[in-house]
């Protein structure tokens, strides 16, 4: 079962917008946030719809305003691997790269804020401040996928899970410009069986994992998708993070 996407005014402006002070807008001044607001337009997904497919031009690129997508590649005998998620005010495009490396599919129910790619383009060549957004956020991409390669590499099943659960949260935390702290709640955007096919596990793994998190009172089930964490030190102990974000050695 999907989660739905928020209900979202479709003549919302770029300044009201719930990701501004995250997305690759956060920099820009109003002036700018003007000319944003007359090229942009809100599209919207249906969870397992397919956004970009691996190898297709992309005309349109833009922000994911609510919901969850997932990059993929299939290979050449079928098989098919996930290699990363695209959460609230995370982006979708390079500029100057015309094709999309990876399929790019809607998790759950999806809201995009898209650009016509050449009129996007023509706004980072005049807007050192789109510019250095777009290099921050490429940094921290480069630092997700560092600390995947390690989640998939090195960590057991339970650690795979309280990580996962720590990037929810964090991420819920940061759009609400808050901290996340002790007590904090946070919907999970995934079912266990697209948290499973992220992770590389089976959905009896996720569920059994679940679970002990919850028996050990790591989390606590409101209902099927809303979580509490009492203690978040506990959580990222759980990870294998220290209680400020790093790894532990």
């Amino acid at each position: 079962m999907s989660v739905a996407a928020p209900k979202l005014d479709m003549s919302l402006r770029c300044g009201d917008c719930p990701i501004r002070h995250q997305a690759v807008c956060a920099y820009t001044q109003q002036d700018e946030l003007v000319k944003l607001d007359a090229i942009k337009t809100y599209r919207t997904y249906l969870a397992g719809e397919t956004m970009y497919w691996s190898g297709e031009e992309m005309a349109t690129i833009g922000s994911v305003v609510t919901g969850v997508a997932t990059l993929s590649r299939t290979l050449p005998d079928g098989r098919r691997q996930m290699v990363g998620l695209l959460l609230p005010s995370d982006f979708i495009g390079r500029p100057g790269r015309k094709i999309a490396p990876f399929d790019v599919v809607a998790a759950s129910d999806v809201m995009l804020c898209t650009f016509q790619k050449r009129q996007f383009d023509q706004m980072i060549a005049a807007s050192p401040a789109l510019e250095r957004r777009l290099l921050d956020m490429t940094l921290d991409e480069l630092d997700s996928a560092r600390e995947w390669m390690l989640l998939l590499g090195r960590k057991t099943a339970r650690e795979k899970i309280a990580s996962l659960l720590a990037i929810f949260a964090r991420r819920d935390a940061a759009l609400l410009k808050s901290e996340p702290l002790d007590g904090l709640r946070f919907t999970l955007p995934l079912t266990r069986e697209a948290m499973g096919d992220y992770l590389g596990l089976t959905l009896e793994t996720v569920s059994r994992q679940m679970s002990a998190l919850k028996r050990s009172a790591i989390i606590e089930m409101e209902d099927a998708r809303r979580i509490r964490v009492p203690d978040f030190g506990a959580l990222l102990d759980e990870a294998g993070d220290d209680s400020d974000g790093g790894l532990l050695e």
